[in-house]
């Protein structure tokens, strides 16, 4: 599914640190404590009844666990037909949990019951207070037909659009208004995509039609006779796909065959180390090969945003399949989560890409101590922002054996923001004028980033924009607020100005810089052209650009490189993107 032009512009108009990574929707992890024995289990559905005037609001609270420990969830308005509403700032403290739901501007609080499966409290919206009290679902009731149901298609069902590599889940939420009439939406979680409204929503006999107007797509379908499954096609483009539902509230599992079973052939080990001078620790993971030491060694550096040791997003594990295939090949590798992420200790919010260069600095040393690694063959991997750190801590360092650059940005950071923009909107099918119109915005927004240093003057001005444009009615509340603490932050304000080249003008070790052809957010020809002339100037003899034919940013076979199909991509790195870089680690780390 391909979200519309309006939809997509929207979510490019502001671009930050998401955009340049991977414009992953997934909630960013953040470092906390452990759970304390006896709380509360906040995972699952929870459904409460909202009283708003005269009529009754049904309430479906949907709350999941990510990799760090941390919560997301989502929120539902059954009665009028809204499904996936973000919830923000979700935190729970001992007995008492407390959200936001800032596109609405509601806030709720309120306290578990002595059996856990309650929670009473208070919906609080504008001047109102309301109370709303939650109770927990057993499993699988949101997938049962409500017992008010109007129609057998009531309730949630799964599916999945399959083809050319691509597996895409689909979430359909079907209910009434209080008119009796079907309203139903549609969530793409690999897309990061919730609530996409439908239209002539009907079922007649054991037909069921809907339409989704904002991706020009249309399904027919067939109930069995026991209305668990619902046969039929999906059309969009004046393209048809099977497409079949099944009845159940839980997501379709997800498909990731690159991802290694245990056991491995090789030792793995949970490690922590320190960064001295920011006083924090680091947690990650070091593979090391079986057979002689000491083995050479590589350090991931992951892309910009909140990632684990894993670069998780949108379902895949990148470092976790390139640190499998490098360990068997010999390559000692050590990936770690960054600073205020997972269990590694810091303060995220407020690092720069020079900090995230100082804990790289850190596992370098690290590395250096460890009785099983050559520490004359120790080398860096970065991709995305992890290609610009690489380069830094080469000219720190003559420590760095070797440096591998995945996406790395040759361009300054405006320039390639700017780049991104327009390629992604052009892949979109925008045309030329509303492209120019963006860049305009864009510049704008980003010379305000500049001009300012105040957050709540920078906010109130970037409002005005928002205003003056002609934006404010496709820009969520909730999306503005969370753009503009992105904006305000101090990476964003160094990443806007880095220039990357002065580092790799001075980078003497060998280099090898791979970009996919079809990479939307640091297209290949700009940026490499900008890395070959620096590592030129420099006098480098041992470097290599490579442009690698059909893989998008995240070095995947896709059908454009738009960040709206990484995640429904079963692939999570091309093996010839993996053999690219282990072949070329091990000719510069033999003996």
């Amino acid at each position: 599914m391909k979200p519309a032009n309006g939809r997509l512009a929207l979510a490019i108009f502001f671009f930050g640190r998401a955009a340049f990574s991977t414009a992953s929707a997934q909630t960013p992890a953040v470092h906390k404590p452990q759970r304390q024995p006896g709380s509360a289990t906040l995972e699952g559905q929870w459904s409460g009844s909202l009283p708003a005037g005269e009529a009754i609001l049904h309430l479906v609270l949907h709350i999941s666990k990510v990799e760090d420990g941390s919560f997301k969830a989502t929120i539902d308005s059954l009665d009028q037909g809204v499904y996936g509403i973000e919830v923000t700032a979700l935190t729970r403290k001992d007995s008492t949990l407390h959200f936001n739901v800032s596109s609405v501007g509601a806030s709720y609080e309120g306290k578990f019951t002595a059996d856990r499966n309650g929670i009473e409290g208070d919906w609080t919206q504008g001047s109102y207070s309301l109370p709303l009290v939650f109770h927990r679902q057993a499993a699988g009731a949101g997938a049962r037909k409500p017992s008010d149901a109007v129609a057998s298609a009531e309730g949630v069902w799964q599916g999945a659009l399959e083809g050319n590599g691509m597996r895409l889940r689909l979430q359909l939420h079907v209910s009434h208004d209080d008119q009796k009439q079907l309203v139903a939406a549609l969530d793409s979680p690999d897309q990061g995509v919730s609530g996409l409204p439908a239209i002539q929503v009907s079922q007649k006999g054991a037909g069921f039609h809907f339409e989704i107007p904002v991706v020009r797509g249309v399904y027919d379908g067939t109930l069995n006779a026991a209305k668990v499954t619902i046969t039929g096609s999906w059309t969009q483009n004046s393209v048809e796909q099977k497409l079949d539902f099944q009845r159940s509230d839980q997501l379709l599992e997800l498909v990731r065959p690159q991802n290694p079973a245990k056991p491995y052939p090789y030792q793995e080990e949970e490690v922590i180390f320190t960064n001295g001078k920011a006083k924090i620790s680091l947690a990650g993971t070091l593979t090391v090969p079986r057979g002689p030491r000491p083995f050479p060694a590589a350090i991931l550096l992951s892309d910009s945003g909140p990632h684990d040791r894993d670069e998780s997003l949108v379902g895949h594990r990148p470092f976790l399949v390139l640190a499998d295939h490098l360990t068997r090949k010999g390559i000692a590798v050590l990936r770690f989560d960054k600073r205020g992420i997972g269990k590694s200790t810091g303060d995220y919010a407020n690092a720069t890409t020079e900090d995230f260069a100082s804990d790289a600095e850190a596992a370098l040393a690290y590395l250096k101590a460890h009785q099983e690694i050559d520490q004359k063959k120790i080398g860096l991997i970065g991709h995305s922002e992890g290609g610009m750190i690489a380069p830094l801590v080469a000219t720190h360092s003559g420590d760095v054996a070797w440096i591998v650059l995945l996406a790395g940005p040759g361009l300054k950071g405006e320039d390639n923001l700017l780049l991104q923009s327009e390629r992604i909107l052009k892949t979109a099918g925008v045309n030329d004028e509303q492209i120019a119109s963006t860049r305009e915005f864009n510049k704008q927004t980003y010379a305000l980033v500049r001009q300012e240093r105040d957050p709540a003057t920078l906010q109130a001005k970037l409002s005005d924009l928002v205003q003056s444009s002609g934006m404010s009615a496709s820009l969520p509340p909730a999306a503005f607020e969370s753009q503009v603490r992105m904006m305000v932050s101090p990476w964003f304000r160094f990443f806007l100005d880095y220039d990357p080249l002065p580092a790799l003008q001075r980078t003497m070790c060998p280099v090898l810089a791979l970009h996919g052809e079809k990479d939307l957010q640091a297209p290949p020809k700009e940026n490499l052209a900008k890395i070959r002339k620096a590592l030129e100037d420099a006098g480098n003899k041992d470097f290599q650009t490579t442009e690698l034919p059909g893989l998008n940013h995240l070095f995947q076979h896709g059908p454009t490189g738009s960040p709206t199909e990484y995640g429904g991509i079963q692939e999570t790195m091309a093996p010839e993107a993996l053999n690219a870089v282990s072949d070329w680690v091990l000719r510069h780390t033999e003996l």
